[in-house]
C-alpha cells in the first residue's frame, strides 16, 4: 500500500492530489494542505509515500476547467469516511453541474431531514473537494456559505458550471480572513 502525491496548476490555484492504491483518494488546493494532509495522516498512518502518476486524473481536471464541466463526472475516488459520511458524498456528486442544493434538501435527499447540521459537517470534511461537488452546496436562502476552499473559489466554480449568472474573476492569493470568519474554518482548512 502507497500513497501517491502530485500537485497540478489549475486556475484556482495548485491542487494537491493523493491516490491510495491508483484511486484518487485527496484533492485539496495546495494553500489549503495541511488540514487535508493532516486528515491523509490520520487515515493513512505510516503509509510511505511517492510521487504519482496522475496523467488521466490531471486530463479531466484541466478538461473541466478548460470548460468540459462534466469531465469530472469520470473520475473515481475512494473517501473513506463513516457511513454517513459517505452517504452524503454520495449525493453530492448526484448533483447536476449547473445546479445547486441546501444542506436541508441534501439531508432530506439522503432520507435525513432532521440531520442538516450533521450533513454540513460532512460536506465539511469532504475529501476529494471539486470531484466530490460539495461547492454546490449553498444556504437555504441562496447565499454562498462555507466552503473550505474559500468562498472566492466556491463563486468561481459555481459560475464555470452555469449555476451563477456571471464569472467572476478571480484574485487568490491564499487564505482569507473573511472567508474563514463567515465558515468558521481555521486557516488550516
Amino acid at each position: 500500500m502507497t500513497l501517491e502525491l502530485t500537485r497540478h496548476p489549475s486556475p484556482l490555484g495548485e491542487m494537491t492530489l493523493a491516490f491510495h492504491d491508483g484511486t484518487l483518494c485527496v484533492l485539496a488546493f495546495s494553500d489549503r494542505w495541511a488540514g487535508a494532509e493532516h486528515a491523509l495522516a490520520r487515515r493513512f498512518p505510516g503509509t510511505p509515500r511517492a510521487t504519482a502518476d496522475a496523467r488521466a486524473v490531471t486530463r479531466l481536471l484541466d478538461a473541466y476547467f478548460a470548460g468540459e464541466v462534466g469531465a469530472l463526472d469520470e473520475i473515481a475516488v475512494e473517501t473513506g469516511g463513516t457511513a454517513f459520511q459517505r452517504a452524503v458524498w454520495a449525493a453530492l456528486r448526484r448533483i447536476p453541474v449547473g445546479s445547486t442544493t441546501s444542506y436541508g434538501e441534501l439531508a432530506r435527499a439522503i432520507g435525513a431531514p432532521s440531520a442538516v447540521r450533521a450533513v454540513g459537517a460532512a460536506n465539511g470534511a469532504n475529501p476529494v473537494s471539486l470531484i466530490v461537488p460539495c461547492h454546490r452546496v449553498i444556504g437555504a436562502d441562496g447565499r454562498l456559505v462555507g466552503y473550505g476552499g474559500g468562498l472566492d473559489r466556491k463563486r468561481w466554480l459555481l459560475a464555470h458550471e452555469g449555476a451563477l449568472a456571471s464569472q467572476p474573476t478571480l484574485t487568490f492569493a491564499g487564505p482569507r480572513d473573511a472567508d474563514r470568519a463567515a465558515t468558521g474554518a481555521s486557516p488550516a482548512e
